[in-house]
């Protein structure tokens, strides 16, 4: 004998349970329940606007579907089995509760137009919260640049010392790579506003439903214009994983330099105790755990995006069962990437910063070389002579133990003639930051101009 299965009619004998259990999405994507029976609920009123359902029976199924998510609210809800997925549990339950008309609520639309339709409302929550959460990191490193608009610390290139920087333009640096990863989410959001829909299997459906009705309802601005693109594709969902995977490497890049800053061979900030872990064996430990995970979680990330991207690589029109395996990946970025945020946003205004060894570290990294190099260019030396001239001095002073700012006037002439009284003046780490006064740099009136207009 069949099962008692929506789509048992057909089938003569049982579905094995070892076949339930390896289809089974029920475990996955039950968490979606509350845009399920939101979606049943708006279906409900356009089938009854249809005139397919009349008044009281309309109401009737609202005020089971209400119930029903009441049940799954307080744990009351019996799941079983032999629900494939949270769409036929929350029908069965419904069938349980108001007989044969519990079944007329599928009308019009398949599981296939239902589970993206699920997914969209659950995405467009989801990136409106991301959004907020990527809003509130870059406010947390906006308060600590304002703290720090006269700190100095060497930008490395090569992992080497480059030029003198400050702290706050170097803080902000992340702002602006979280800025265009909220801009991506919002950017995605746009396109999560079609309604799905009303395309049923693929097909599209036949019984005259109001979608345009159906989407205000739902909060959607357009209707898909193909029926078959509604049910078969999944590019919105990649897009939101591509932009979590991109927003966890900025992540996992702020998350470095920090567990960089905080050893003894940088010693540029001190992580919260709270925020830390020791070791089991070594008392000394004070370990940047929460940075550190941080940055592994990201592999997460990659890994749920490359997932997706081969689920759909090879898949036909329309609706392969492989579809089944977009949620799993979805919510696991999704629920990584809002714990990632949440904690370094908890984190970062707890960090302090040490200004002294910062500065200490800029010097002892000879950063005011390129500095000399524009003073002999704008002395009319050439720039390859001007920085052949400074590579030496660079030699000198590492070979006597000495730092640029510590040269005499008569030392410089040495090297070059052109050195001048003037020049005393340049090699200071405040004269570097401040002659970087073009838009984008690093100079601190530049800072101050972008922490106002970034409003944070």
């Amino acid at each position: 004998m069949p099962s008692g299965k929506a789509w048992s009619g057909r089938f003569a004998e049982r579905t094995r349970p070892e076949v339930e259990l390896f289809t089974s999405s029920l475990a996955v994507d039950r968490r979606l329940y509350r845009y399920d029976i939101r979606g049943s609920e708006a279906h409900c009123r356009a089938l009854a606007r249809a005139g397919i359902l009349r008044k009281g029976e309309e109401a009737r199924i609202l005020g089971a579907l209400r119930e029903i998510e009441a049940e799954i609210d307080s744990g009351r809800f019996a799941w079983r089995p032999e629900d494939e997925d949270i769409h036929m549990a929350v029908e069965r339950r419904l069938i349980e509760k108001l007989g044969p008309l519990g079944g007329k609520l599928h009308t019009g639309r398949s599981r296939n137009d239902q589970v993206v339709l699920d997914l969209f409302l659950y995405l467009r929550d989801e990136t409106e919260a991301i959004g907020a959460e990527l809003r509130a990191l870059e406010a947390a490193l906006a308060r600590q640049a304002r703290a720090h608009v006269d700190t100095v610390l060497p930008l490395y290139t090569h992992l080497q010392p480059a030029q003198p920087v400050l702290l706050a333009h170097h803080l902000l640096a992340y702002v602006e790579m979280l800025e265009r990863d909220r801009l991506r989410f919002a950017d995605c959001r746009r396109r999560l506003d079609v309604l799905p829909l009303g395309a049923g299997a693929g097909a599209g459906t036949g019984f005259g439903l109001d979608l345009r009705f159906l989407g205000r309802l739902l909060g959607f601005r357009r209707v898909t214009a193909n029926s078959i693109d509604a049910v078969a594709s999944r590019d919105v969902p990649v897009e939101f994983l591509s932009a979590a995977a991109i927003a966890g490497m900025h992540l996992s890049r702020l998350a470095e330099e920090l567990v960089l800053w905080a050893s003894p061979e940088f010693g540029f900030v001190e992580l919260p105790d709270a925020f830390a872990t020791g070791s089991s064996m070594m008392p000394q430990k004070k370990n940047p755990d929460v940075a550190e995970l941080v940055r592994g979680r990201t592999g997460r990330l990659y890994g749920n995006l490359l997932a997706l991207l081969t689920v759909l690589k090879g898949l036909p029109l329309a609706y392969n069962r492989d579809l089944q395996e977009d949620k799993e990946p979805l919510f696991s970025s999704a629920d990584t990437l809002r714990a990632s945020l949440g904690i370094l946003a908890a984190m970062v205004p707890h960090l302090k910063f040490r200004p002294e060894r910062m500065r200490e570290a800029a010097l002892e990294g000879f950063t005011l070389a390129t500095e000399l190099a524009d003073y002999l260019v704008l002395k009319g030396v050439p720039f390859r002579e001007a920085h052949a001239v400074v590579g030496r001095l660079v030699r000198y002073c590492l070979e006597h133990g000495r730092g640029l700012e510590t040269l005499e006037l008569e030392e410089l002439r040495r090297f070059s003639p052109k050195f001048d009284r003037d020049v005393q003046a340049w090699l200071t780490l405040e004269h570097a930051v401040g002659r970087r006064k073009a838009p984008g740099g690093t100079a601190k009136r530049n800072v101050l101009r972008r922490l106002a207009r970034l409003g944070l």
